[in-house]
């Protein structure tokens, strides 16, 4: 089994400087793609750089394999990783930077050619042994460090926002080559990105940090349907969810601009809002011109549209309200819409969320009644 175990991992640079990864509390499971997930700064990266080994803990305890490896040497953990920068030798071939890792470890050179012959077969590099890697495309570049993590069958794959120099196309591609291999391997991959698309389609489960702490974790479309608080709210979304702050009276919340029955909360989590103000979130795919013919009255927002996005497969509208709030709704592709024109937004109060405005978090809201929105994307 590899699974990997943080405990409570920190990490501070100096014995006075500041605590860059707070109490970070994650098991990654056999065979699991997790995903480390967050801004630049959040700490992710220092994070994996601690689980290969590249960076010392400052405390708390990690584990592999129920082993703690806190001050095992990076060599001697049976963990690979990818980089972003590639980081092949120029001077040797595809074949010979597939197997320098073998070759030190002394492997016997007929298990060297078995298992550069098979990964080179299975990631489409045989045509590219000879080659140095001046004369590889970025995609392919990155399909032999990937390879060369691969040759040396370890317990934990770790890759560090791999896909980053890579143009939009190729990152796809090369995205789904991943996806792949870890079907295909059934190993333990743990992968960091700033990129939520990589997240959501890549991760068996996701770790969003934020300020060196862990905000939340859980399958891609769990987070996405249930943020712990605004933060996660915003983070998972393109365009990110829509946030008001609004008066709550009873179980509505409303302006003049803004208006939404609260449904999906009982009298007793509302009771202490009353008369306060709370976070309303909606998210962009929710918003209608019109309101949806089945169910409650919905919400609405009224505002004054001051951009319009046609993308093709869909059209991004950007509404200002009476009080000065924005708000984004993706709408069909045929929508027709004109800058400057009044607009009434409805949504379905099933789709509201609803944050405390001190704390950020998520005010937990009843069980829903239909289908979940939830689930693992594979």
């Amino acid at each position: 089994m590899a699974v990997v175990q943080l405990s409570k991992i920190c990490k501070r640079y100096g014995s006075a400087g500041p605590v860059v990864v707070d109490n970070v509390d994650v098991t990654v499971g056999d065979g699991e793609f997790m995903v480390l997930l967050g801004p630049s700064g959040c700490g992710k990266s220092t994070t994996l750089r601690m689980i290969a080994g590249l960076e010392t803990i400052s405390s708390g305890t990690l584990s592999i394999d129920g082993r703690t490896v806190n001050d095992v040497p990076a060599k001697d953990r049976d963990i690979a990783m990818v980089f972003q920068s590639y980081a092949l030798y120029p001077h040797m071939s595809v074949a010979e930077n597939l197997a320098f890792g073998l070759r030190r470890r002394r492997t016997p050179p007929a298990e060297i050619e078995r298992r550069v012959g098979e990964v080179a077969r299975i990631l489409g590099l045989t045509p590219y042994l000879a080659r140095k890697p001046q004369a590889l495309s970025g995609g392919q570049r990155q399909r032999v460090a990937l390879g060369r993590a691969m040759v040396r069958e370890p317990m934990v794959f770790l890759f560090d926002e791999p896909l980053s120099n890579l143009d939009a196309a190729l990152r796809v591609a090369t995205r789904n080559e991943l996806i792949k291999q870890h079907h295909r391997l059934a190993a333990t991959m743990i992968y960091v990105t700033h990129d939520q698309v990589e997240a959501m389609t890549m991760g068996t489960r996701i770790c969003v940090m934020n300020g060196g702490r862990v905000a939340q974790v859980g399958a891609p479309l769990d987070v996405y349907w249930n943020p712990a608080d605004t933060f996660v709210a915003r983070f998972l979304g393109s365009p990110p969810m829509n946030l008001f702050t609004v008066p709550v009276a009873g179980a509505r919340v409303g302006t003049a601009a803004i208006d939404a029955p609260l449904l999906r909360w009982s009298g007793a989590a509302l009771a202490p809002l009353d008369g306060r103000e709370a976070v309303l979130g909606v998210r962009a795919e929710d918003l209608h011109l019109a309101p949806e013919a089945a169910g409650a009255a919905p919400g609405r927002i009224r505002g004054r549209i001051f951009a319009v996005e046609p993308l093709g497969a869909e059209t991004l509208v950007a509404i200002e309200t009476e009080g000065g709030a924005e708000c984004t709704a993706r709408l069909p592709r045929d929508t027709r819409a004109r800058v400057g024109e009044v607009v009434t937004l409805h949504f379905r109060p099933e789709a509201a969320f609803l944050f405390d405005p001190q704390s950020q978090a998520a005010i937990p809201a009843l069980p829903a009644a239909g289908p979940l929105r939830t689930g693992a994307v594979h």
